[in-house]
Parts: structure tokens; sequence; C-alpha cells
């Protein structure tokens, strides 16, 4: 039996983190990849990613992913609240650096 797609498949959103900095995700079809872009500061930065995805409630998905960079990037989504969680790591200088953050997710055409 195939799991149900995820609630953000094929839709595109506007993600704004509480540190300021936005993108713009577009997910598959079939919610396994997402593109994301920079805007603002990080305009002209994007990439195409396969997806980790798991419901953990209805409506509410976890999605992990690595980066070429080596930055992961692991967010709960609350499609309900349009509300996400996000951690994220990358290499820093004296080792492995995390942050955590809230961002708001607004649907886009």
């Amino acid at each position: 039996m195939n799991a149900p797609l995820p609630g953000f498949a094929g839709r595109t959103y506007l993600f704004e983190v509480d540190n300021g900095a936005s993108f713009r995700n577009s997910y598959s079809a079939d919610g396994t990849r997402l593109r994301w872009e920079g805007l603002g500061e990080s305009a002209g930065q994007y990439e195409d990613v396969p997806l980790h995805v798991a419901e953990v409630g209805p409506n509410v998905w976890f999605v992990s992913w690595t980066e070429r960079s080596g930055i992961t990037v692991s967010h709960v989504m609350d499609l309900n609240a349009l509300t996400v969680k996000v951690f994220w790591t990358w290499e820093g200088e004296t080792g492995r650096v995390g942050e955590l953050h809230t961002g708001t997710l607004t649907p886009a055409p």
C-alpha cells in the first residue's frame, strides 16, 4: 500500500524565517523533491534536493534534506497553521553549528 501524498506535494510556499531569511519553496507533485530559491539577501541561491518525509500529525509534516554544501535542514511544517519549526546545521570554524528557528508559510502561485 502506498503512503498518501504529503499535503505540500505540488505546491509552492513563500517561507519567511524569524531571522529575516526568506525562500520560495516549490515541492514536486509527488512530494519527494524540493526546489528552494533564496529571496532577499539570499537571492540567486537555489538548489533541487531529494526529501525525507514523514507525517507526524494531521497535516503536520517532518521534512529533511542535505544540501551540496553540507548544510542539513529539517522542518516541521504545520500546514494547518502555516507555520514551520526549522533546524539547520553547517560546518563552522570550530565544528558543526546548529540553529533553531520559526517561520511562516504563505501559499504562492
